[in-house]
């Protein structure tokens, strides 16, 4: 019974010191399935994102739903934690609960309490290990968890930092293409200089490529939302792909070259995202580009002197394009609670930078 009790904390601590591993310090994607993080994530979501789901669109819901990516954290660390004490509690347990203790034998929960303290480095010396084994397992304890504080306050910067710099980007694209942000408001603001689109293009190229990278090595980002209730980064990046799709079907001048290169970088995020997620592709509502909604735009923007094609192929080029792209980003839309981002410019709604918390 013993032995059995040992192989299970070993194992156990095992699962834990490599699942943190892979979620920490292994900068690549981990697609074993058996993973205790990705469970985590998986069924802690699904019960916080129902009740969110349960509440009106609005503020309050985004607030409720922006508490959920760094108290995932925090919990997740305690889970990390709370397992390894057990760990080496079954451990100490297992080997015959060789402690020193005053007036009575030791039981299970006094090796919890060492291990505990052990873990935490607290060592108030209460109690203490009696055998070489027993302090050969005290010691190796203290190191990891001394080690496990040390991952933790080195893994938070480095992921706050990425966060930062996905919402630089997502911020600046406010003035650019609106609150929330369409193609349609994108082109219309750009009309006249169509040329300095290309220089935005490429940098959400870069954009894209870094939120890629960032969001692969550390999936928990995805759930990080906007500083804003309007705004998110993946309405933004399929802003950014339905702007791209206009300029290599829809339009005879522009910079098409770099469309074709960050559509490739775009969609190339939002497949390998969804697949990190476990959301496979979902059709999208036909709402968000209804047929003839190409027409409507291209009227919208013939007032700006900016001449959008319509015709039957155009629409058939763009359908394609549209297709490699929206049931990936639909299916992270409907997992992680976002709103997508209409085609068209919504003229009344005011920009984040012209409004106030006294207005």
């Amino acid at each position: 019974m013993h032995a059995l009790v040992a192989l299970v904390g070993g194992v156990l601590i095992a699962v834990i010191m490599w699942d943190a591993f892979e979620a920490l310090v292994l900068p690549r994607r981990v697609t074993r399935r058996l993973r205790p993080t990705r469970f985590f994530y998986r069924t802690t979501w699904r019960l916080w994102s129902g009740i969110g789901r349960l509440m009106p669109p609005g503020g309050r819901r985004e607030t409720y739903l922006s508490f959920y990516g760094p108290l995932s954290l925090l919990v997740l660390f305690q889970l990390w934690a709370a397992s390894l004490i057990v760990g080496f509690g079954l451990l100490q347990w297992g080997i015959g609960s060789h402690l020193a203790l005053e007036g009575r034998a030791p039981r299970f929960f006094d090796d919890l309490y060492m291990s505990g303290t052990t873990f935490v480095t607290l060592g108030l010396g209460d109690v203490a290990p009696t055998t070489g084994l027993a302090r050969v397992l005290t010691v190796v304890e203290a190191g990891l968890g001394f080690g496990f504080l040390a991952v933790i306050v080195g893994y938070l910067p480095v992921l706050y930092q990425a966060f930062s710099r996905r919402e630089v980007s997502i911020t600046l694209l406010d003035a650019r293409a609106g609150s929330p942000p369409s193609a349609g408001e994108l082109l219309h603001r750009h009309a006249g200089d169509l040329d300095v689109l290309g220089t935005l293009l490429r940098d959400w190229e870069h954009w894209a490529a870094e939120v890629l990278e960032s969001h692969l090595s550390y999936p928990v980002l995805s759930f990080f939302r906007s500083q804003h209730d309007n705004q998110s980064w993946l309405g933004a990046l399929t802003t950014i792909l339905d702007a791209s799709a206009l300029f290599m079907t829809a339009l005879d001048h522009g910079p098409a070259r770099q469309a074709r290169l960050t559509f490739a970088m775009a969609r190339h995020a939002v497949v390998d995202l969804a697949q990190v997620l476990g959301t496979p592709p979902r059709a999208p509502a036909p709402g968000r580009l209804p047929p003839g909604g190409l027409t409507q735009l291209a009227s919208a923007l013939a007032t700006e002197g900016l001449a959008l094609k319509d015709d039957r192929e155009t629409e058939r080029q763009l359908a394609e394009l549209r297709a490699l792209y929206e049931p990936y980003v639909n299916a992270l839309a409907l997992h992680l609670a976002f709103a997508l981002p209409a085609w068209q410019r919504t003229p009344k709604r005011p920009d984040n930078w012209r409004a106030t918390a006294w207005q």
